[in-house]
């Protein structure tokens, strides 16, 4: 089962599309599952002033990418860097072990999309 913080985020997505550029816009993907996240993220004075996702996934993955665009709004590369799936999984009110690579997802998309940041 999953939480009802979780079932929210997949009901009712938050921040999904895509920006053009300057945003950084990443795809990752979990090679297992298939599923695939794509990231658009603008940053404004070192900050994420806006974030935006895409998801093609499970209900986890589609509601872990929502989470995700919420927690990166305000943050600095250096805290982005410093995620860890364990706070994507605490921000959709945990997740089972078949789920956890929604949170893996998540993360792997805001540390591409941070490093693509401080890259260019």
């Amino acid at each position: 089962m999953y939480s009802a913080r979780l079932l929210d985020h997949f009901r009712n997505p938050r921040n999904v599309g895509e920006m053009p550029p300057p945003a950084v816009t990443v795809d990752v993907s979990n090679p297992v599952c298939g599923d695939i996240l794509r990231l658009s993220v603008e940053f404004r004075d070192g900050r994420v002033a806006q974030a935006r996702y895409k998801t093609r996934g499970c209900t986890a993955s589609i509601a872990a990418g929502s989470a995700l665009t919420e927690w990166l709004i305000g943050k600095t590369p250096a805290e982005i860097a410093a995620l860890r799936p364990a706070d994507i999984e605490s921000a959709v009110g945990g997740l089972s072990a078949e789920s956890k690579h929604a949170a893996r997802l998540a993360v792997d998309a805001a540390h591409a999309v941070c490093g693509a940041a401080t890259a260019g």
